[in-house]
């Protein structure tokens, strides 16, 4: 069992979105949300809902399973 890590949401988007460099902006536009938003959620100031990890994935071109999963490593370190 993993415990549930509110830093590792927002850790895994900006690694990913660090490896594919781009930035915020453009993430937020492929995404369909804002700026701000995906500041917040990659600063854990607001946790992303299911929809929104959803559209983060598209954006990024992953199945949204390969996003949680990559969470779900970054919350067992």
């Amino acid at each position: 069992m993993i415990d549930f890590n509110e830093k590792a949401v927002g850790e895994t988007i900006k690694q990913i979105r660090n490896e594919r460099g781009i930035t915020q902006e453009v993430l937020s536009g492929l995404a369909g949300l804002g700026r701000s938003h995906i500041a917040m959620i990659e600063n854990n100031k607001k946790q992303a809902n299911f929809k929104t990890l959803w559209q983060i994935a598209n954006a990024f071109n992953i199945k949204p399973s390969d996003l949680v999963k990559r969470i779900e490593q970054n919350a067992e370190k």
